[in-house]
């Protein structure tokens, strides 16, 4: 199998879980496989399907997806087809042939072919060693994608009893896992669940305050990486794409009232990097395997966590980091009751409304995004901080609450704990509403007595007086807000009270989107131009030629011989063979021209899922040099075509290798380094954006890091 991994997909080495399930179906057993978006379920019965002497059958719904599937596979030499109601009869017919023949290892086809009779006659006449069925919750009324279709899997384990059957999907509860094994007949399967982890990404929940530019500001950040922005309805859709449009961004919206030709068209574009930006519904996005997409952003709250995980495991499939950011605000909620309550099933109802308690639950959390969703999906192996959700990512801030705590809290008991926070907040704000003044609220001696914090400072003293225990929530549908005795005996004693509030830290760095390599990026966008060349001659996706992943190594260790860009991960022998040629001479021009030498590439090169490392490369090497030879920060950066950010994070891991290199010329004059150390002793810490809050926008970033790597030196 391992011999097979590297002939034919080019990967030197199995990831979690992978061996296991292969030989669990080499070994003629039904197999449930929960493994996340990016964890490499396909390769779970590609690859035994090669060693397997029959035909492999692949039932997914992902009509839009079995193409490009196909494509992968045959530019790694494996003879595959799909059969969907795209293709003509002559087509299908051609198809079907080719299979009775013997001549196909894979063969895709969607769920309702298998509620035909003719089609059932057609599989009965093949020799069908292995039956997988792709995206599995889709059979489950319990999962959050029910597709009726797929009730006529049950079908299968009866014409085929013999024949092991793999069943994969990438988020089911415990139930939903229950509900597939029953309905598939598979009750004895061995069920392999891995982590529901995606180290890669980061989640980030931000305020919703003018959504559009923050979305625009996004994008920018990560010129020319592809990015998913889901909206609530289709009108928003169209309207965000017309306005990224309007700021030159490449965008088009995609939803299910557009024609049928027309969405395709759209989806295209985006898998072959013709547009960066869909801006889409929850239509879009089952179909995608697009490795490299480097953003997803919820412009509106999901309906659940099972919504979300899934939307945000479209980004960063490749392994490679990228961002999840969801705007919300908390009037957010009203829109997905109305959706919700437009179901007559009242069962069905109080399930959704469930869900929806816990997506905002998701996003008013002041502990670590990543434990939760995990925790959610039963998966309890994460303990700790992630260091990649903006909780994780913030730096606890404390304050004197004593005066804002009493307002809150008497509001709460004027009001006689029949309301909610906003409700509170209005008040205490002097809000000019309908309802306030109905209920004679504006008459009270709380009325508009806080002119000093937002309705959401408010709320999140509300909240943080919530976790304190002197107030406490009350419902669940429509939550309301009591005080606490302990509330009540605060209120008496008159004592100071201090709370612990989040001070978000600015957006971290956009990572380099080639790899988690230190690479070129010179010779990166060679490569991606060289590469799209090719993936237009074939009318194939670019990523079907190699990964970002894979020219992110080639771009890092400068192979120049055909043995050492073998062992490029992703670089098979069908592969060498047809592409290795056109990409090396790219990359020994490259390496000639600025005098590169060429890198051993390891043999278990970058398959790790890790999120980033500081890993030396050239351009680490380069940067030290550079230094010594007394060049400023700017030069640095524009001779490398990187950020100056980015050369100042090099510069602090260099001086963690070599404490004694001189940064003596880069420092800032001796009055800004003395307000920049005093300013860190002041904020107790080492985060930078207290002390840029405390100094004021006199002061960059970048200053203040140098400062905090010089006072590193010191001690």
């Amino acid at each position: 199998m391992l011999e097979s991994l590297k002939s034919q997909f080019g990967f030197d080495s199995f990831l979690p879980l992978q061996e296991d399930i292969i030989a669990n179906v080499l070994s003629s057993r039904d197999s449930l496989v929960l493994m996340p978006t990016g964890g490499g379920k396909s390769l779970c019965y590609q690859l035994p399907a090669l060693s397997l002497s029959g035909i492999t059958l692949v039932v997914s719904p992902l009509i839009s997806l079995m193409k490009d599937q196909v494509d992968a596979l045959r530019a790694n030499g494996i003879a595959s087809e799909y059969i969907n109601s795209t293709l003509a009869q002559t087509e299908i017919a051609r198809i079907e042939s080719q299979a009775k023949r013997g001549q196909l290892k894979i063969l895709y086809v969607a769920p309702e072919r298998l509620a035909s009779p003719r089609f059932g006659d057609f599989l009965a006449g093949l020799e069908i060693s292995l039956i997988a069925v792709d995206e599995a919750h889709c059979i489950s009324e319990w999962g959050h994608d029910f597709r009726p279709d797929y009730r006529n899997l049950k079908s299968l384990r009866h014409k085929f009893p013999d024949t092991p059957i793999i069943a994969l999907t990438a988020t089911a509860t415990d139930r939903v896992r229950e509900d597939i094994v029953a309905q598939l007949g598979i009750e004895d399967a061995r069920q392999f669940v891995s982590s529901f982890n995606r180290p890669n990404l980061t989640y980030v929940v931000q305020r919703k305050r003018n959504s559009f530019d923050t979305i625009l500001e996004l994008i920018r950040r990560r010129e020319n990486e592809s990015a998913i922005i889901y909206c609530a309805t289709r009108k928003a859709t169209e309207e965000l794409a017309e306005r990224l449009s309007d700021n030159d961004v490449k965008a088009l919206p995609y939803h299910a009232g557009l024609e049928r030709v027309l969405r395709s068209e759209t989806q295209e574009k985006f898998i072959r990097d013709e547009i960066n930006v869909i801006a889409a519904t929850i239509a879009f996005g089952m179909g995608i395997d697009k490795p490299n997409v480097r953003l997803v952003v919820h412009q509106d709250l999901p309906a659940s966590l099972e919504r979300y995980y899934q939307e945000t495991g479209r980004a960063g499939r490749d392994g490679l980091a990228s961002d999840c950011v969801l705007l919300y605000s908390y009037g957010d909620r009203a829109l997905q009751e109305f959706l919700i309550n437009r179901s007559e099933d009242e069962v069905e109802r109080a399930n959704a409304l469930e869900k929806l308690d816990l997506m905002v639950e998701f996003c008013e959390l002041r502990t670590c995004r990543r434990r939760y969703l995990l925790e959610y999906f039963g998966d309890d192996r994460w303990s700790g901080d992630c260091d990649a959700c903006d909780v994780c990512m913030s730096t606890p801030e404390q304050f004197d609450a004593t005066v804002i705590a009493q307002k809150v809290l008497s509001a709460v008991i004027r009001t006689e704990e029949r309301f909610g926070i906003g409700h509170i907040s209005g008040v205490l704000r002097g809000a000019n509403t309908k309802r306030i003044r109905q209920l004679g609220h504006d008459e009270l001696s709380v009325y508009g007595i806080v002119d000093d914090y937002s309705d959401e400072g408010v709320r999140e003293v509300a909240e943080l007086l919530i976790d304190k225990g002197l107030l406490a929530k009350r419902g669940a549908e429509y939550p309301t807000i009591a005080v606490t005795p302990e509330g009540r005996s605060f209120l008496k004693s008159r004592e100071n009270l201090s709370l612990t509030r989040l001070s978000r830290m600015p957006e971290h760095d956009v990572q380099q989107h080639g790899s988690d390599l230190d690479y070129d990026p010179s010779l990166f966008e060679k490569l991606r131009s060289l590469r799209s060349r090719i993936a237009l001659e074939r009318d194939v996706p670019p990523y079907v030629i190699f990964s970002d992943a894979a020219l992110g190594q080639m771009a890092h260790y400068y192979p120049q011989s055909r043995g050492n860009f073998a062992r490029i991960s992703g670089v098979g022998d069908v592969k060498l063979e047809q592409f290795g040629e056109a990409f090396l001479s790219v990359i020994v021009t490259h390496a000639q021209l600025h005098r590169l030498r060429e890198g051993t590439v390891p043999a278990k090169a970058s398959r790790g899922r890790r999120r980033s490392s500081r890993r030396k490369g050239p351009t680490h090497d380069f940067i030290r040099d550079l230094v010594r030879q007394g060049r400023s920060i700017g030069e640095i950066a524009e001779d490398r075509g990187l950020s100056q950010r980015t050369i100042i994070k090099h510069i602090e891991a260099l001086v963690e290798e070599e404490e004694q290199l001189d940064i003596d010329y880069l420092m800032p004059e001796e009055d800004r380094i003395t307000r920049v150390r005093d300013a860190f002793e002041q904020t107790g810490g080492h985060y930078l954006a207290p002390v840029r809050k405390l100094l004021g926008d006199d002061y960059s970033y970048e200053e203040i890091n140098l400062v905090r790597i010089r006072m590193a030196q010191d001690r």
